[in-house]
């Protein structure tokens, strides 16, 4: 799989601009604010149907424009794909795939698998769960759509729930009703950890050998899923059962909290370097690398699961880290389309840069060197 073109209009910065990334590295170097991270975003938001840097989606239009539109061109085994992302001001999103509009977000995924690594992403240690659990949702989603429509389900089933656990306060008849609700988190809670359980089980071992690679060899990366609930087999009834027993077991405390206490909203994953916990101790490097890492592990989890390589695209992930992690990086990715954003490739060795296709970006315009 490939980014063969993009084309966008009015999108942030840019009035217009076609991209024709090659399949292999494409670097974009440029100032601060000249257009670099819009170019990622764009295919990030063909890819997941969102921005990561806004859940706004106003914000997006070129100031003083009323709409915009993105179109990529995909090529795959299978052939080629075509997404047109539309918005106006005022209205919703659409998204056409292959000329058919979408009326849901799940029916996006895996047509345009990406992984994206950016500065933001260092939240996955600096800050908590959500964060991390974030991390699994976005791999898993885009391999599994029924894992996205799942999620979406379990939240709409813990906000009435959670609303219920308030009603119960002031009418204690409706706590029998709590069992309706404690058997559907049971049902689709079960389905997210055990899904969660074999993407950690699937991506632990490559995580840390890439971890090793980037680290001179002297680190081990670890890495511990943490669900909410003990699940010692991995059985759906099993783990099924555990959350509605538990559930049940907590209902005059989550009655008290007016909050569900426990559940896959809960849930932690847990990394480590050398034993010590990354999350409370570790340098920015040594953080930035453990996160490469991880996305490196999810680029080939995604590989793995589709047959089809994923788009990795990297804003500025070369700073805090060394030469020798800098030279590792690039040997590792050298076998996907990979789209980088520098501000600067002065005084980096030209071996780096040696195949890649590079853009000077300035002013929202595109200049091949």
């Amino acid at each position: 799989m490939y980014l063969k073109e993009i084309r966008l209009n009015n999108f942030r910065c840019f009035k217009e601009l076609k991209f024709n990334p090659q399949r292999g590295l494409t670097l974009l170097t440029g100032r601060n604010a000249q257009g670099k991270t819009s170019v990622i975003e764009a295919v990030y938001l063909c890819s997941t149907g969102r921005s990561h840097r806004t859940s706004k989606d106003k914000e997006l239009i070129k100031w003083g424009e009323n709409s915009l539109n993105i179109s990529s061109v995909i090529t795959k085994s299978s052939g080629e794909d075509q997404i047109i992302v539309q918005l106006k001001s005022g209205d919703r999103k659409k998204i056409e795939l292959n000329g058919v509009g979408i009326a849901r977000l799940g029916e996006l995924m895996g047509n345009v698998n990406c992984v994206m690594f950016s500065y933001d992403d260092l939240k996955f240690v600096r800050e908590g769960p959500i964060e991390r659990r974030k991390y699994m949702d976005i791999a898993i989603s885009q391999v599994k759509p029924r894992y996205f429509y799942s999620l979406q389900q379990y939240n709409r089933i813990l906000s009435q729930r959670n609303t219920l656990l308030k009603a119960i306060t002031k009418d204690l008849s409706l706590k029998k009703t709590l069992r309706v609700w404690n058997e559907q988190i049971a049902d689709v809670a079960s389905y997210i950890t055990l899904e969660r359980i074999t993407f950690v089980g699937k991506i632990v071992k490559i995580a840390a050998s890439f971890h090793n690679s980037l680290s001179f060899e002297k680190e081990q990366l670890q890495l511990s899923y943490i669900p909410s609930i003990p699940v010692k087999i991995a059985e759906t009834s099993s783990v099924k059962q555990t959350y509605y027993d538990i559930l049940s077991a907590r209902e005059d405390e989550d009655i008290k909290r007016g909050t569900t206490c426990i559940g896959c909203h809960r849930d932690d994953l847990v990394p480590k370097i050398n034993g010590v916990d990354l999350r409370l101790y570790g340098s920015q490097g040594q953080q930035k690398t453990a996160v490469l890492s991880l996305k490196l592990a999810e680029m080939h989890f995604m590989k793995n699961e589709t047959g089809e390589s994923p788009v990795l695209l990297l804003d500025d992930c070369l700073s805090e880290i060394d030469f020798y992690r800098q030279k590792k990086l690039f040997e590792l990715t050298k076998d996907f389309q990979t789209i980088l954003t520098v501000s600067d490739i002065k005084g980096w060795p030209h071996e780096f840069f040696m195949d890649a296709d590079i853009y000077e970006v300035e002013n929202a315009m595109l200049k091949k060197k």
